[in-house]
């Protein structure tokens, strides 16, 4: 029944596949440059909601022997002046996340926290604390100017390793790309609400790599085919080489899909908001590798590129005097 998955020769695309992507190069920069647009605007407003390492405060998770009272729970912090607070439930229905405001000190910030602990346990009997995490207001305000600081580093050397890499074209369409697939996916944690503190730094640094390595496959194989096919036009040379590398491409993304999508469901907070980003960032950068990276070196390379290379041509053409 399972034989097919041990056929040495399976492809998820079959070989000769010959799909014109690049007749959707105006749909799809079009798309992309309003869901970017969208995105830089829900960043402005109503902005990222950042957690703990970003914002500063206190955050605690608590398990009640039974469902939770949370009636019981807020009235025991209502009084106890430490900051705004926010109770929800995660996963059980016996598991509470408690946040607080940031405190002017760490000494506070301590005293804060045991505080919370003495009445939570004194309001619902059994309730066991699991974790409690503290983060100072200056200390999350670095945090945060390291995580941008880290992602802006990034770009840029991402930039760096392409231009010397591929001719300055290729540089150009992937450093924007990886740019919209950024925005995009800000855009993505202003909608679900997920919070934005160091694990997501991590998430989006990880689905810039992926993109950007994705990106690398199709425009290696463009250079190659621009020396093999010299006369071959561009749009048609940047089509083959899409389809030469949809086997890899498709292949990859759902191999890094299938891992991660059991994070998303089952990993619980502290894992599976970077799980969704990763599922978002693994949709966006394969598409975008199609859809905005070859249209854009289809536009500022339509005439170089093909100049560059049909010169060879010509000089083996031209008649010895």
């Amino acid at each position: 029944m399972f034989g097919f998955l041990l056929r040495p020769h399976f492809r998820l695309v079959p070989d000769g596949t010959r799909i014109r992507f690049m007749r959707g190069r105006f749909l799809g920069l079009l798309v992309s440059a309003v869901l970017s647009s969208t995105s830089v605007a829900l960043f402005f407003y109503p902005g990222l909601t950042l957690g703990i390492d970003f914002s500063g405060g206190i955050v605690m998770e608590a398990r009640t022997p039974g469902p939770a009272d949370f009636t019981a729970i807020r009235g025991a912090l209502a009084g106890l002046h430490v900051g705004a607070q926010g109770v929800q439930r995660f996963g059980a229905d016996n598991d509470v996340l408690i946040r607080l405001g940031a405190q002017p000190s760490a000494k506070q910030t301590q005293a804060a926290e045991e505080t919370v602990r003495a009445a939570l346990t004194k309001a619902v009997p059994g309730i066991v604390i699991l974790r409690a995490d503290a983060v100072g207001a200056s200390v999350s305000a670095q945090l945060f100017r390291n995580g941008l600081l880290a992602l802006g580093i990034s770009l840029l050397m991402i930039l760096v390793y392409i231009w010397f890499r591929f001719e300055w074209q290729f540089a150009v369409g992937a450093v924007v790309t990886l740019i919209l697939d950024m925005t995009k996916a800000i855009g993505f944690l202003v909608l679900t609400h997920i919070e934005f503190d160091l694990v997501m730094v991590a998430a989006l640094l990880t689905v810039l790599g992926y993109s950007t390595n994705d990106k690398v496959v199709v425009y290696d194989r463009v250079r190659e085919n621009l020396r093999k096919y010299k006369t071959m036009p561009l749009r048609d040379l940047i089509d083959l080489s899409i389809n030469e590398t949809l086997n890899r491409t498709i292949g990859t993304s759902m191999t890094v899909f299938l891992a991660a999508l059991p994070l998303a469901l089952f990993g619980g907070e502290s894992i599976s908001g970077f799980a969704w980003v990763m599922l978002f960032g693994i949709v966006v950068g394969t598409s975008s590798s199609i859809y905005i990276a070859a249209p854009i070196l289809l536009f500022l390379g339509e005439k170089r590129l093909r100049r560059d290379a049909a010169a060879p041509v010509a000089a083996k053409a031209k008649p010895k005097a």
